[in-house]
């Protein structure tokens, strides 16, 4: 585990479900738990207002579907015309066929009616499909650019951000700004067209009767606004309150060990009684607001309706209009309403996408604090000489307001010959992982170099760097898959034999053949099937098939036990060979043998040398050294 470098509560994996279900979670401090971060954070709490850039910048995922864009406003605009066709066709088969009882001409009209209503079948159905196949290729290459960025983006980013902003990033807001794209678009055009040709048609039909028949329209509009006020605010409580319950149960879900531990299970359902009920309160609020919304809709269709009913039969008792006018302009009124509704709703939508497209955009235009130059050059085989050339480092905080930098390295000077092992020690938060991640330019410099073979690591390719060092965790990391997907993890194009040998040389080969399915056995989520010592083995066989020139260990031997430390050892002992090493040591009795020991202390080198040398100094090392191995008379050892 990094000792220095800015720290993050853990997060079991499970939990991260249940962080993006229904909320985004914004930005936390690094040390932040899940449920602090949801409940500061939660959903965005200002209102945000349409935004003309970033809607043009959501536009443009659409360009390279323009040609079927094009043929769903083609399809959305016939499906509209036969939609105000078919009542216009029903007063023509009243007026003309009906009423005369011409048998052969309502025979025509009702076959037109079937054609009609099955073209809006045919034009709706492959306008679904259409904006099916375009939302789901907006989702995957927004996605796709999105965790592209997030592994261009360097470890200083990673590291003052909880894994949940992420998730949120890619998951809900990418689906928020889909509806909008792919289905919002297209349904604002339909339901315009649909609008304006219902008010174009009923006013041709009878202008009077139309206008008394829109005398309903201020109040819909009235209702329309109130609500879309209201709901802003409710649903936003609405989010808010779905976030405590999540970060909540996510973080007691994390920490169920701990809560049955100290008892604290009546304690802890009370506390999350009370943000499910507040939760419960929030929800029951905005379904009233929506409970009452839609009925008044619905009555204001019926008013309308009986409006027809009542002039309109005045109308056709009087001979001034037809009685196919009337059905006709029933039929028109049962359509009107309903676009208003979903307009209602795109407006909400629209706000989600402005604010989930701000969001993801936010995340895109962060740039990297570790880029590789212009024109940079590959890395050529590393002999592995590493040199601190007076380096100092900060890391960079996550805005001016939480005080701009972080300085944790002052003026380091440091040579490590090829093929020495150099052991970095000192007390928590020192600065020897920040040594440690230099060396792979997981983070840059802020002052003088680092440089392996006499080339500073910033003149050359990321990859190519990288491809060169090896890196062995305290923690060890498995993913997903099977034990040789692991073990082959970034050499996906090892044989068997070379998989084997490393596994041999990690001292891995034993247990993994134990095992029912040998190296096909199935990772389990967090590696739960397997012990943390056979984990961190399966690390080192994957360090082992990279054959790494430089390699950096994070003391792997920390947490396991003395069994398997042995194990560990040995591995360790024929990946160490011919090879230059840098080991951060938290137990000093596995580096007495390093070719040279350097104790950092507030950010600097304080002491180098050997073991011995640095025992008979009598400084820091041998304080950290007596501190570990004190016995209970009181005795230390030589």
């Amino acid at each position: 585990m990094k000792d220095d470098a800015p720290s993050m509560t853990a997060i079991h994996p499970s939990s991260f479900i249940l962080q993006f279900m229904s909320l985004s979670i914004g930005s936390t401090a690094a040390n932040m738990g899940p449920r602090g971060a949801i409940e500061k954070f939660g959903e965005d709490s200002e209102q945000h207002d349409f935004d003309l850039r970033i809607a043009l910048r959501l536009l443009g995922y659409l360009r390279p579907h323009w040609q079927r864009m094009v043929a769903s406003i083609i399809l959305i605009l016939i499906s509209s015309a036969l939609t105000l066709a078919a009542p216009f066709l029903i007063k023509v088969a009243i007026d003309q066929f009906i009423a005369p009882s011409d048998a052969a001409g309502l025979t025509q009209i009702a076959v037109f009616l079937v054609l009609t209503f099955l073209g809006i079948f045919v034009t709706t159905s492959a306008l679904q499909y259409l904006l099916s196949w375009v939302g789901q290729q907006v989702l995957k290459n927004l996605r796709a650019e999105l965790f592209r960025h997030l592994q261009i983006l360097s470890m200083g980013y990673h590291d003052t951000h909880i894994v949940g902003v992420a998730i949120s990033r890619v998951i809900n807001d990418v689906s928020v700004i889909n509806d909008l794209l792919s289905q919002g678009l297209i349904t604002l055009i339909g339901d315009l067209a649909v609008l304006i040709g219902i008010v174009v048609v009923m006013v041709s039909m009878d202008a009077r009767l139309a206008f008394v028949t829109f005398s309903v329209l201020p109040l819909m509009v009235l209702a329309t606004w109130l609500f879309t006020r209201q709901a802003q605010v409710a649903f936003r409580d609405t989010r808010s309150k779905i976030a405590a319950v999540v970060g909540d149960l996510a973080e007691n879900i994390s920490g169920m060990r701990v809560i049955q531990a100290f008892v604290q299970e009546d304690a802890t359902q009370e506390r999350f009684d009370e943000v499910n009920r507040a939760n419960r309160d929030a929800n029951i609020a905005a379904m009233r607001l929506s409970f009452t919304f839609l009925p008044s809709v619905e009555f204001l269709g019926m008013l309308a309706t009986a409006i027809v009913l009542g002039f309109g039969g005045i109308a056709v008792a009087r001979g001034e209009i037809t009685l196919g006018v009337v059905v006709a302009f029933l039929a028109y009124v049962t359509r009107f309403f309903q676009p208003i509704q979903d307009l209602s709703q795109l407006y909400t939508t629209m706000q989600a996408a402005i604010a989930g497209g701000e969001r993801v955009f936010n995340l895109l235009d962060t740039p990297s604090q570790v880029m590789d130059r212009p024109n940079t050059q590959e890395m050529p085989p590393i002999v592995g000489r590493v040199e601190f050339d007076h380096v100092s480092f900060a890391y960079r905080r996550r805005s001016s307001s939480e005080g701009g930098e972080e300085c944790v390295l002052h003026d380091v000077n440091l040579v490590v010959e090829p093929g020495n092992m150099i052991a970095l020690v000192g007390p928590t938060g020192a600065g020897k992982t920040s040594i440690a991640n230099l060396v792979a330019r997981l983070y840059d410099v802020t002052e003088g170099a680092v440089r392996i073979d006499g080339i500073d690591v910033r003149e050359v390719a990321q990859q190519t760097l990288r491809r060169q060092t090896g890196l062995v965790p305290q923690e060890p990391f498995l993913f997903s898959g099977t034990i040789a997907d692991n073990i082959r993890f970034g050499f996906a194009d090892a044989s068997e034999s070379e998989l084997e040998d490393a596994a041999r040389s990690a001292n891995a080969h034993e247990f993994i053949i134990a095992l029912p399915d040998r190296y096909e056995t199935v990772i389990q989520e967090g590696g739960v099937n397997l012990s943390v010592g056979q984990r961190q083995l399966i690390c080192i066989a994957r360090a082992v098939l990279a054959n790494p020139r430089i390699l950096i260990l994070d003391e792997a031997t920390a947490s396991v036990d003395t069994m398997t430390e042995v194990l560990i050892q040995q591995a360790l002992e024929r990946l160490l060979k011919g090879r230059t090493a840098i080991v951060i040591a938290h137990r000093l009795s596995t580096i007495r043998h390093a070719d040279m020991i350097c104790v950092v202390n507030d950010g600097r080198l304080v002491e180098r040398g050997r073991h011995e040398e640095l025992i008979a100094l009598n400084g820091l090392y041998r304080q950290l050294y007596e501190r570990q191995f004190v016995d209970v008379e009181g005795s230390t050892p030589d």
